[in-house]
Order: structure tokens, then C-alpha cells, then sequence
């Protein structure tokens, strides 16, 4: 029996239509939807470019041997008949259903002034969180029109709406500006929509003769495989016969510097970070590290590696990043190696000058999410900037224009993964004791112990009343290991406190306040309120980052369109 009815491509709005209308859906059973926004704006990216992104695998689901839920973001089913379940594709497809939709946790849009003045369109697209105020603002078309910012669940039906909202722009100018706008709309619509409106996904369909076992194995299969695309082992491939063994200098690397292993580094890093130090004007995008010349790895890899191993160096030193997953983003590590791959190994006092300025940069740029969107543009901007800063210039943009709103923490979840992710690592600037056995916590200490980031007050203690956004916030987060959390259960903070300051000659009041957590009478911990409890939190870590990035004013953020992503 064959069990391939076919294998035919399918336009992306149709079937993007079909998760919206529920003919399309997931097994139950499938994880949920875990993408960052940057994989979505970098898919959104090789659709518009028509550049391949994978395949669709689905089946005709007449037997209804699975239990079915729509995808993250869709109408509910609630009793709808669905025709297909989807068994891979699920994150590329709830991604792009999301953006060109106007569902989900972000907003997507294009900037077509940027575009019609011939930018790459990953400078053009960003996304911004949904809840903010800047978002609700820029619902209003008037608005949309004057900056020129095409939302894009505009797109969603295809073509026909960018040109009904193109027109609608338009329609504001005066003639001669108006032809002039509808000339340079037509540009976009040419080099850019058409690509996404003619975008199709090959599309394997499985017919409803599949049996569940057959279904069973096939879903496991794509689950255990999978295989990436690999720009190293291109240049692997063409750099063998000029007699440079990327496969061994990379294994060498790791040997010489074993932080590079510890921190999980793609290789694909270092030769961004090649592409970056090599050229007069740094630039990183894939065409110019698919372009370098053999001669430009010959000069610049050993150099690279170095400034790969000492900027690992002072993010887990000075920066307190202790391990790979609390570092905000890796595509940081391209220009800091790029850097310092061009300075050199500095001494004495200037070294100690230049870590500092490095250490104000990283948290500059992981608080502002300067890594968010656009990450090859950001890198080549920052090594552009920063060399002449590290010689007593001019402050690099991500460092001079960093702004802040600390209310925004009430908004940071583990989802907003680059400012959580740097909060926690200022947590650990701290120097945290361990709940459990006072020892300092360490990169070891949080393997060992089991040591994770959990509720301060516990999710089920608060309850469904409290938002799960500030259920979950950073304020409300810090690192406990696995028993005390066990211990702490769903008690009360006053409850599971008390059972920790109990224990005889247990230094209590130094755990908590080495965690920044409050302490003494009237602690809002030792009273169970949790929002006093949020402001106090908020305030301390708002010092801490006064401290770490030299901004010494708060800013709205909503109001400005500068929220979090």
C-alpha cells in the first residue's frame, strides 16, 4: 500500500488560511509552539527571499485515531471538522500563521521606507510585544501611513492586501507625491510582497489509509532527526583543497580553549567573527562568509579563536553568565571576538579599561535588546563602533542610546528569554548563596545541586487570580536548588521561610539578601504580599542595572514603541 497520496507544494497563504479556518491542525500530543520572534523574523526573511525553508509533513486524518487541537493562536476548534493533521512543520508554520495573522505574543512589521531606500529587508522587519502600548498606537492606520510601517497581517490574504493598503496611503498626497510614493510602492511590492505572496512549501501528504503504528514511528523518526544546514561544512568543502582543515582547526580550538566547549559555541560563530575583523567594513551576513578567501582564514583564525576564548572570558567572569543557556544571545559572540580578535591582547591598566567598557556593552545591549532583530546589520554596527570607543572614542549606539523602564520587569518571563536571561545573570552578580547549603553558586555548584531558576512565590500558592505574566515574572524568579524547591512546594513564603531561618545556625538573612530578596521586619516575603513584594524587587534590581549599564534615568518605554519584544 502506498501511503503517499501526494507531494505536491502548496502556496503558504492557502495553507495558512486552512489553520485559520481549522482545516488544518495539530495532533495533541505535539509540543507547544517554543519559537524566539528573531526565528521568526529570520524565517519571514527566506520566505521573502523565496529561499527554501524545509517541508510540510501532514496527513489526511479521516480515522481520527489522535486527539486534535488547533494550532497556538487559531480559532478554537470547538467541534470544527479538520481535514489534515500536521506532523512536522508545526513551529515554521504557527510562526508565520502568527505574524501574518496579528496573533500571538508579538507584533510583526515592515518598515518600507527602509526598504524603497533599498535596504536588506532583514534591517526592514521587527516585531514588538503585543501588550504594549506602542502596538495598541499603531492599530490606527493614520499612523501605519505617516511612518510608512506596513503591519504584516496586512499580508495575510496575500498580495491583493498591501495593495488595497498601499492605495489607501497613497490616496493622503498630494498627485505629484502621491505617483512618486505609488512608484516606490510598486518597488516593494516587486522585489518583496510578490516573493511572499508566491511563496510555496513542498508539501508531503500522507493519505488516510496511514496506520496509527505507521504514524507512531514516522513522528518519532522526525523527532530524533533532523539536519541543519551548515555554512562550516561548506567551507569545510572548499577550503580542503588550498589545504585548510576547518574541521581540525575548529577541533583544536575547542582543545586550546576548552571555554569554547564549555559555552557551546556554533563554529559557524568564529567565521562570522573572521568576516567581521577581516574586512575594512565589517559585515557578517552569510553571502560575505560564504565569499571569505582561504588567505582571510589563514590570518585571522588563530586570532579570532583568542578573542573568541578571552570575550567567553569576561562574560563569565565579569558578566556572571555561568553557563551557556543564561547568555542573552549568541550572535553577541561574533562582534566580541571580532574585537578583540583586532585589538589584541592588551596589558596592564588598559586591559582592566577595556573588559570594563566590554562588561558595560554586554549589558547594555542584552537590557536593550540590541541583538533582537537584524543580528549580522547590529554586529557589523557594534565592531564598527566599539574599536574606536576602546581607544577613547565616542560611546558605540547600543551604549549611548540604552534606556530602561524597570516596570517593564513585571512584563519579563522566561519567554522574553535576552532581559531574563541578563536579570538572572545579574542575580548571580550578586554572589548568591545556595538555599541549601550556603555554598556560593557556582557554574559546578548549579550542575551539582540542581540548581534552577524558580518561583519566589510559588505559581500555585498565587493562584489563577494573579496574571500569569506576573506569576512568572524575573521579579518573581531566582535560583534555588532542587530540594529547598521540593521543600518550598505551593507553601506561603511566610511558611517555607520559617522553616529555612529554623534551622539551627543557618545564616539566613545573608541567603536572602544575596539573592536580593527583602529581609527584617515588615519584609513583604515574611508577610505574604506579593505586589509590595514586586516593588520592592523591582526597585533593587532596577539599581543593579543602573549600576551595570551607567543610565541614570527610567524611561517609558510603552509610550515610545521601545517595549519589550
Amino acid at each position: 500500500m502506498n501511503i503517499f497520496e501526494d507531494t505536491n507544494p502548496r502556496a503558504l497563504k492557502d495553507l495558512l488560511a486552512e489553520i485559520h479556518n481549522r482545516t488544518t491542525v495539530l495532533p495533541d500530543f505535539q509540543r507547544d509552539f517554543v519559537w524566539e520572534p528573531n526565528a521568526t523574523q529570520e524565517l519571514i526573511r527566506s520566505v521573502a527571499s523565496n529561499y527554501p525553508a524545509g517541508s510540510i509533513l501532514r496527513v489526511r486524518d479521516a480515522k481520527r485515531v489522535f486527539a486534535a487541537r488547533e494550532f497556538e493562536g487559531a480559532p478554537p476548534l470547538d467541534g470544527a471538522k479538520h481535514t489534515f493533521l500536521v506532523l512536522d512543520g508545526q513551529q515554521r508554520l504557527t510562526s508565520l500563521y502568527q505574524a501574518f495573522y496579528g496573533v500571538g505574543e508579538h507584533r510583526y512589521y515592515l518598515d518600507l521606507g527602509k526598504l524603497i531606500e533599498g535596504a536588506d529587508f532583514e534591517e526592514a522587519i521587527s516585531h514588538v510585544r503585543a501588550s504594549t502600548k506602542w502596538v495598541e498606537a499603531h492599530e490606527d492606520f493614520e499612523l501605519q501611513a505617516k511612518e510608512l510601517l506596513l503591519p504584516l497581517s496586512v499580508l495575510r490574504g496575500g498580495a491583493g492586501g498591501f495593495g488595497r493598503w498601499g492605495r489607501s496611503v497613497a490616496r493622503r498626497l498630494p498627485d505629484d507625491e502621491r505617483i512618486v510614493l505609488e512608484n516606490s510602492l510598486d518597488f516593494v511590492d516587486e522585489h518583496w510582497i510578490q516573493a511572499i505572496d508566491d511563496y510555496h512549501f513542498p508539501v508531503v501528504t500522507l493519505s488516510d489509509e496511514t496506520e496509527p503504528d505507521a504514524l507512531c514511528t514516522i513522528f518519532e523518526t522526525l523527532n530524533r532527526t533532523g539536519v541543519k544546514l551548515s555554512v562550516f561544512e561548506l567551507l569545510t568543502a572548499r577550503f580542503w583543497p588550498r589545504n585548510i582543515k576547518l574541521r581540525a582547526l575548529w577541533e583544536q580550538a575547542l582543545a586550546d580553549y576548552p571555554i569554547i566547549e564549555d559555552f557551546e559555541v556554533d563554529p559557524y560563530y568564529v567565521l562570522q567573527a573572521i568576516s567581521l575583523a577581516s574586512r575594512p567594513a565589517p559585515s557578517c551576513r552569510r553571502t560575505d562568509v560564504l565569499n571569505m578567501a582561504a588567505s582571510d582564514i589563514a590570518t585571522w583564525w588563530d586570532k579570532v579563536v583568542r578573542g573568541l576564548a578571552a570575550g567567553l572570558e569576561i562574560l563569565r567572569d565579569d558578566c556572571q553568565v555561568l553557563l551557556p543557556r543564561w547568555l542573552p544571545y549568541q550572535t553577541m559572540l561574533p562582534p566580541l571576538a571580532a574585537v578583540l580578535a583586532r585589538t589584541g591582547v592588551l596589558k596592564g591598566p588598559e586591559a582592566g579599561a577595556q573588559r570594563e567598557k566590554l562588561e558595560r556593552w554586554f549589558w547594555c545591549a542584552a537590557l536593550g535588546q540590541v541583538y533582537e532583530g537584524a543580528p549580522n546589520s547590529k554586529s557589523a554596527k557594534d565592531v564598527t563602533e566599539i574599536l574606536p570607543w576602546l581607544a577613547g572614542g565616542e560611546l558605540p549606539e547600543s551604549v549611548a542610546t540604552f534606556r530602561f523602564d524597570p516596570r517593564a520587569l513585571r512584563d519579563v518571563t522566561p519567554r522574553q528569554r535576552a532581559i531574563y536571561r541578563a536579570v538572572m545573570c545579574l542575580i548571580l552578580g550578586g554572589g548568591p548563596l545556595d538555599f541549601h547549603t550556603k555554598a556560593k553558586i557556582t557554574a559546578k555548584l548549579i550542575v551539582e545541586e540542581g540548581i534552577d531558576d524558580h518561583h519566589v512565590f510559588p505559581a500555585n500558592y498565587l493562584g489563577k487570580d494573579v496574571p500569569a505574566r506576573l506569576r512568572d515574572c524575573v521579579l518573581n524568579r531566582t535560583l534555588i536548588d532542587r530540594t529547598t524547591n521540593q521543600m518550598i512546594s505551593d507553601q506561603a513564603p511566610k511558611k517555607y521561610l520559617a522553616t529555612i531561618r529554623d534551622t539551627p545556625d543557618f545564616p539566613f538573612e545573608k541567603v536572602l539578601r544575596s539573592h536580593g530578596l527583602p529581609v527584617g521586619t515588615g519584609s513583604p516575603l515574611e508577610e505574604n504580599q506579593f505586589e509590595p513584594y514586586l516593588a520592592w524587587r523591582q526597585e533593587h534590581l532596577w539599581r543593579e542595572i543602573q549600576r551595570v549599564t551607567g543610565v541614570t534615568v527610567a524611561t517609558d518605554l510603552e509610550a515610545d514603541g521601545s517595549g519589550l519584544s
